[in-house]
């Protein structure tokens, strides 16, 4: 089996972020999100993995490499445009050739891995087999229509969906896919649809196959999104002091401080990460907070966010909270009264706060 990572998305969601970065590459628990997913696939046995890149290739193959570093093996497959899920598997016929593969979006997380999905998929040997989970905002996703336990209907983005089953972004399939991505045609969005696809198998007479998840699964695409599957990745850390924290400061719960980092006459109260080379000077770090490389926060309390590489933040007088700022951005406390702030920056920016 081989796996099929899509990692061409333009994240528009998560704007300013993605001017400047791939989606994919944004942290989470100062893990690039792609990382995740190529380490599940990796956990699941498959080691030959295909990455489909789009406008921010370079950054990604910079990120990935030949996927030596995770034990893998990365063939790059490049689409000229977003033109749909469906289009990424048509354009990535030749790397995956004959072979069944599993298919997993580059911006989802889901905390209990797929081994369970690939064994009942090499079990029972269907053409496909797709991931679903339950959801309170079926409209926002594709959505599976059951009758007796087996795929009736996919229908994309519903306006008035007739379930609460989404697909989650892990699909398994054989050879027979691309007949099926080859043979649709380009939905009022002008993409091919992966809904399309699968239909086409259903309708067709193929053997599609549901597998309803009840764990921890999120899509990534917008800032609570990030927000909290940073706060579950964070939950799963154990304490590893590698820096240096000094007498004065105080450290409860599951705290990462990471090599090179320093922290003097601050709190932080974890679950948290402090990253490489950092420095917290009497501040307050607070719960599901997770503090990239080369950053400093001085005088200032942050709590449930996330806070990329090279980032200042210096004498904020207010909690930062729920916020995500990105590469080296500049916070700073300005001279009126200060007030509660939730911020989601783009990278290179420089923010005064009133």
């Amino acid at each position: 089996m081989k796996g099929l990572i899509l990692s061409g998305g333009t994240g528009t969601r998560l704007r300013p972020i993605t001017f400047t970065s791939a989606k994919q590459l944004v942290p989470v628990a100062n893990k690039p999100i792609l990382f995740y997913a190529i380490e599940t696939i990796k956990n699941a046995g498959i080691t030959d993995i295909g990455v489909v890149v789009g406008d921010t290739k370079e950054e990604v193959k910079k990120a990935v490499g030949d996927g030596g570093a995770f034990g893998v093996k990365v063939t790059y497959v490049e689409q000229e445009a977003p033109l749909g899920l469906a289009h990424a598997v048509k354009i990535s016929q030749d790397f995956i050739g004959d072979d069944s593969f599993v298919m997993f979006l580059g911006d989802n997380l889901i905390k209990d891995g797929i081994n369970s999905l690939i064994n009942e998929f090499r079990q029972n040997k269907p053409n496909c087999q797709i991931l679903l989970a339950r959801v309170a905002n079926p409209q926002q996703f594709g959505v599976a229509e059951l009758e007796d336990g087996r795929i009736k209907r996919l229908v994309e983005k519903p306006k008035e969906p007739l379930s609460n089953l989404a697909l989650v972004g892990v699909y398994m399939f054989d050879k027979n896919v691309f007949e099926a991505v080859n043979a649709i045609e380009p939905s009022w969005r002008g993409e091919l649809e992966i809904t399309d696809a699968i239909q086409y198998l259903v309708d067709k007479g193929y053997d599609v196959h549901p597998h309803i998840i009840s764990g921890w699964w999120k899509d990534t695409g917008k800032l609570e999104d990030m927000l909290e599957a940073n706060r579950i990745m964070l939950e799963g850390i154990e304490t590893r002091i590698e820096g240096f924290v000094d007498e004065t400061t105080k450290i409860h719960g599951k705290v990462i401080v990471e090599k090179d980092a320093e922290i003097h006459d601050s709190v932080i109260r974890g679950p948290a990460i402090i990253g490489k080379r950092s420095k917290i000077l009497r501040s307050y770090i607070g719960p599901f907070t997770s503090i990239h490389d080369n950053a400093t926060i001085t005088e200032s309390e942050i709590e449930h966010s996330i806070i990329l590489a090279e980032c200042v933040i210096e004498g904020i007088g207010s909690r930062i909270e729920d916020s995500l700022l990105g590469r080296n951005v500049k916070v700073r406390r300005s001279e009126r009264k200060p007030k509660a702030y939730r911020l989601m920056v783009g990278d290179n920016s420089e923010v005064e706060v009133l």
